[in-house]
């Protein structure tokens, strides 16, 4: 009995090849334009060179906060300076400090020869409420 062998069809190969160069084609796009290709990486840096930027403004924000957390501990305070900050805040003398007053709209001390009416403009200023 002859056996008669089946020779494939030509259009099954061109099918594949066709398949395969179509998938080649998907990938190659997927390069240039996909989430990570080339086209992408320019958006990518520009996010990375934001990104660290935004890093380095609250590192140094972090960097501060550090700073004036270390002030308060008790062996680094000096009460001198605790208490020279905490009556100019709440804007209290005592009786052996000496008080320079500035004329705020120059930023210079008032001198003794403005001393008969200083006290008719420090009144005014302090009645303000200007600092």
């Amino acid at each position: 009995m002859p056996t008669r062998l089946k020779r494939p069809a030509f259009w099954r190969h061109v099918a594949v090849a066709l398949g395969l160069i179509a998938f080649q084609g998907y990938l190659g796009y997927s390069v240039v334009t996909g989430q990570f290709g080339i086209e992408s990486q320019d958006v990518l840096e520009a996010e990375i060179d934001e990104l660290s930027a935004a890093s380095g403004a609250l590192q140094a924000d972090i960097d501060s906060f550090r700073h004036r957390i270390e002030l308060f501990q008790t062996t680094r305070m000096d009460p001198d300076l605790v208490s020279e900050r905490a009556r100019a805040l709440l804007s209290m003398a005592q009786a052996d400090d000496i008080v320079v007053m500035v004329d705020p709209a120059t930023g210079k001390p008032y001198s003794s020869s403005d001393l008969i009416s200083t006290t008719d403009k420090l009144t005014g200023i302090i009645e303000s409420g200007i600092d």
